[in-house]
């Protein structure tokens, strides 16, 4: 059995689908989590791949990249789609997804900034025409899904991955539970989190609002 060793902040961000999927899989790894800002991170950051979090270890060969991490671990533990076809649509998913992650991310530094006038300009300007294109694409996937997962009949890392951002959102009061249209996608982040695996790692997982 592979020594596994997945390395990021303490916090979910871009490493909460990953753990997931070694909890979905059944398979131990060391979950470092380390500190940003401290003498720990900066003594670790020169020796990581890319000088930055996450990075995953596997016998000591590292694999640097959020998303190549997850396709990594989605394919060898069996969570990348059942064919070629929805593996391509997992990754799809997920570089759609990409798009939408810088808009996000400004709308976390302007909360950050702690300006008021600022996070609601980035909002209407950015954040929510950004939001509304990438939730159009997810609800359509989910009209047509047979399964309420986004891609073929099982879950898939593109399920989490989507499942974990929607709970960052509500986190940041940009998802709005209770909104009409929004059912679909709240639905879907109930059937992910309700998987028992799922369940239980986030029942024991350390609270962070990304």
């Amino acid at each position: 059995m592979p020594q596994y060793k997945l390395y990021y902040f303490n916090l979910r961000g871009w490493a909460e689908p990953a753990r997931q999927l070694f909890k979905l899989a059944h398979v131990e790894f060391e979950d470092v989590r380390i500190e940003n800002g401290t003498p720990e991170w900066e003594e670790l950051k020169p020796k990581t791949p890319f000088g930055q979090l996450p990075f995953l270890t596997v016998d000591g060969f590292e694999i640097p990249q959020s998303a190549a991490i997850l396709r990594y671990l989605g394919t060898k533990f069996g969570f990348a789609g059942k064919t070629p076809e929805e593996e391509a649509w997992v990754d799809a998913i997920v570089d759609q997804f990409k798009d939408f992650v810088n808009p996000l991310r400004q709308v976390i530094m302007a909360q950050r900034g702690g300006n008021a006038e600022e996070v609601e300009r980035v909002k209407s300007e950015v954040f929510n025409p950004a939001r509304d294109t990438f939730f159009k694409i997810l609800n359509g996937i989910l009209e047509k899904s047979k399964s309420g997962f986004l891609v073929g009949d099982g879950v898939t890392w593109a399920d989490l991955v989507i499942a974990d951002i929607i709970t960052t959102m509500e986190k940041l009061t940009v998802f709005d539970v209770s909104a009409e249209e929004n059912k679909k996608l709240v639905a879907f982040r109930e059937k992910v989190n309700s998987i028992p695996e799922i369940k239980e790692h986030n029942e024991q997982r350390p609270d962070s609002v990304v």
